[in-house]
């Protein structure tokens, strides 16, 4: 790797490279002093807005040549399941379920456009990424001021934060059901997973792909087995895919049905999508090698973010199966937890052995999305300002900003569960007013084609895409309207 600006990248984590050799990647960054020829390391540095998206993993993973679709397929199946964790967090299972508890299966509609844009926004993510060898945040910062990739990178790190509150205190309550811990004590805990994503990704891309991947199986299964004990409505359950003007006409619904949105279409997957598309090893100077890898990887996305809204629609499922009707503030975490061992509100399927599996689920639902986190407050930092830190220290400035605010709700309401999550659901309202940040940039890139080439959006991507925008900053701002 050539030399840029008399520095040599040291890095951390090994890969293979084309020939098969392990190679080392980057993890921080030494310079050489201009004048003893001495290294310093240093915490923060600049990547002078050269360095590749991810530069660590960036073509990585080996493609077959001339192999079967089969065979392919499963060398780009991966990203898509990075992506989905942050479409089934925390903060999706709080918004879900308790839009279920309150609403019935009014917002499963919700649930299912969100899905859709999702599909639609992370294959335009990916397309960006596979097309230009750039990702989202570095191709937004080239084309805005100093001053507005500091802003951007400041809203966009605040959305990250925002995740985070999720996973923060869906992996403290977790802890607090799994072992006993006093819920600021899990909260605190949650602050050390920075070790565990040091040693993950010691092992490889690849590998972690496939760790996320168990995490997401168990989630699925879980709830797939608790709905299937709750016997729902199937027939209401279908009518509920319709939309209805209430959600609007309805500031609560409205507020929760922008919460699903927001934890649904998370801003930061769309960097996190155009980057980690490009850890596939391929020809980019071959048509018809960037035409497969965007169908394949597409393809991947899809798949994979289908599992996310079947896992979201079962948890407003079984919201509404547990909860809806019994006038009581029921649909929290410690709430569904308690609820699936007790006999008197779901029937003789009631079991501890429900509940440790539900705390199960949300604590491998906490851990596998602060992977995708970090990964994404890397790119954001490296695209919009330029600066690059090592991956623990970015790790750890990002939880223990997001721990700030949850402690001290924490410490405030005494431990009170339900009160906490509160900040749960606002912080995914935030999301959702975080998005067109994101969104409309990716829309006018993807949709160039002096940027994009034959490969630019076709005109019915470009008008879904623009409309779903139009469609979410009106009701951001309709709901900023009625909350003032």
């Amino acid at each position: 790797m050539a030399k840029k600006d008399n520095q040599d990248n040291i890095k951390e984590v090994k890969i293979q490279n084309g020939d098969g050799q392990s190679q080392a990647v980057q993890g921080s960054s030494v310079q050489k002093d201009s004048t003893t020829g001495h290294k310093t390391h240093h915490m923060i540095s600049s990547t002078g807005g050269a360095s590749k998206s991810l530069d660590e993993i960036n073509g990585s993973v080996e493609v077959p040549q001339n192999a079967g679709v089969l065979k392919t397929f499963l060398a780009y199946l991966g990203p898509g399941v990075l992506v989905s964790v942050g479409y089934m967090d925390p903060g999706n299972w709080i918004t879900s379920i308790s839009g279920g508890a309150q609403f019935k299966y009014r917002l499963i509609s919700v649930i299912l456009i969100s899905s859709l844009i999702a599909m639609l926004l992370q294959a335009m993510a990916a397309r960006l990424g596979i097309v230009t060898g750039r990702d989202l945040a570095q191709l937004t910062r080239e084309k805005t001021s100093k001053l507005g990739g500091i802003i951007l990178f400041i809203i966009t790190e605040l959305a990250i934060m925002a995740t985070d509150i999720a996973e923060i205190i869906g992996s403290g309550i977790a802890l607090e059901l799994l072992f006993g811990f006093p819920l600021i004590v899990g909260i605190i805990i949650t602050a050390f997973d920075v070790l565990l994503l040091l040693l993950l990704m010691k092992l490889g891309f690849r590998k972690i792909e496939a760790i996320v991947a168990t995490l997401v199986a168990v989630i699925l299964f879980v709830f797939l087995y608790e709905v299937i004990l709750a016997q729902p409505n199937v027939p209401e359950i279908l009518r509920g895919f319709v939309p209805g003007k209430d959600i609007i006409a309805n500031k609560s619904m409205l507020y929760i049905g922008l919460g699903i949105v927001g934890a649904t279409v998370m801003p930061h997957n769309l960097y996190l999508g155009s980057s980690i598309s490009q850890t596939r090893n391929f020809d980019r100077n071959d048509r018809k090698s960037v035409r497969s890898a965007i169908r394949y990887t597409v393809a991947d996305s899809n798949m994979q973010l289908t599992m996310a809204f079947v896992v979201n629609c079962l948890l407003l499922i079984l919201g509404a199966a547990l909860f809806f009707g019994t006038n009581s503030d029921l649909g929290r975490f410690v709430d569904l937890y308690n609820a699936l061992g007790n006999s008197k509100i779901v029937g003789a399927v009631a079991s501890p052995a429900l509940s440790m599996l539900f705390a199960v689920a949300l604590l491998s639902s906490g851990q596998s999305s602060t992977i995708t986190g970090t990964l994404s407050g890397q790119i954001i930092m490296e695209g919009f300002i330029r600066l690059r830190m090592p991956l623990w220290a970015q790790r750890l400035l990002t939880r223990l900003l997001a721990i700030i605010p949850v402690l001290g709700f924490a410490i405030y309401y005494h431990g009170n569960e339900s009160q906490i999550e509160n900040l749960l659901t606002f912080s995914q309202v935030f999301l959702s007013v975080a998005l067109p940040f994101a969104m409309i940039p990716l829309i006018i890139f993807t949709g160039s084609k002096k940027l994009m080439g034959e490969f630019a959006n076709r005109t019915w991507v470009n008008v879904c895409a623009w409309v779903a925008a139009i469609v979410l900053v009106i009701l951001n701002v309709w709901l900023i309207f009625q909350t003032l």
